[in-house]
């Protein structure tokens, strides 16, 4: 072939390449569209996980004072990318956090590589009964430098439900971890979080040009089932604030603040202040 007719080939590809990358994109967006759109409009809680499939980028902060008074701090904590692959399904790609500590004794460092898939069983948006159902299946993989995370793999089957009623809803979460090996040692912790919101104002829909503002209290409580804690209870009351703010079509950005009080005479930290920001998109 003639090398004029060769470059002529190589550029009529080039559209057509990048032809194929926006129509991937904008099939991918309009899947999400049409899965958010079938379910509730609420805004993600500070510490549980809703049960709405999200798609964002998303890192916390959280600042840990233990009873003796020193301090954790948790960067990212464990958060990450966020998508929606299919109508009934988001997939949750996490990065792992980084941990350091306010005493010579801890040791800072990387903790543990953790994902979650979700499953929605059914859902219904504000015309439709205002609720959700869905199933988790997280796992964890002990990457964690020195002390920074856990010593075995875990799985974590949850299960998650959401109804909204006017301007308030709630949204919970029931879940156990369980270790692949020596559970007895280490234990299988259930977790059990709720959280209560009420939207002071806007919107929350992916597109809507209004900015939301979303009060809310969380309880999250876990029992300790196994391990050194076996038969403990560890619960905190959380109030918080969180505030959403659109920018372009589904692009949005999202700011919240919060501080977990412990309410149970156990309890690992008391006071941790949990801070996040997310992009979706």
């Amino acid at each position: 072939m003639p090398p004029s007719r060769l470059c002529l080939c190589l550029f009529s590809l080039v559209p057509l390449s990048v032809a194929a990358q926006n129509s991937f994109i904008s099939t991918w967006q309009a899947r999400a569209s049409r899965a958010q759109s079938e379910q509730p409009h609420w805004v993600t809680p500070l510490a549980t996980v809703t049960p709405r499939l999200e798609q964002e980028f998303r890192t916390d902060f959280v600042r840990q004072t233990t009873p003796t008074l020193t301090q954790t701090w948790i960067y990212d904590n464990g958060k990450g990318l966020e998508l929606i692959p299919t109508t009934h399904t988001e997939l949750l790609i996490n990065l792992p956090p980084y941990v350091t500590h306010s005493t010579p004794a801890g040791k800072d460092g990387a903790g543990d590589v953790s994902f979650l898939g979700k499953y929605r069983i059914f859902a219904g948006n504000e015309e439709h009964g205002n609720y959700i159902l869905t199933a988790f299946v997280g796992g964890s993989i002990p990457t964690g430098s020195y002390t920074n995370g856990a010593q075995e793999p875990a799985v974590i089957p949850t299960l998650a439900g959401g109804k909204g009623i006017w301007r308030f809803d709630v949204q919970s979460t029931l879940g156990a971890t369980l270790p692949l090996s020596r559970g007895t040692q280490y234990g299988r912790p259930i977790a059990w979080n709720t959280a209560l919101q009420y939207k002071a104002g806007g919107s929350a829909k992916p597109g809507s040009r209004i900015p939301s503002i979303w009060p809310e209290v969380e309880f999250n409580s876990t029992f300790f089932k196994g391990g050194t804690n076996d038969g403990k209870t560890q619960n905190f009351a959380s109030p918080g604030l969180i505030a959403r703010f659109p920018i372009h079509h589904r692009l949005a950005l999202v700011f919240g603040a919060g501080d977990q009080i412990a309410t149970s005479r156990f309890h690992s930290y008391n006071h941790g202040l949990l801070f996040t920001a997310r992009m979706p998109f």
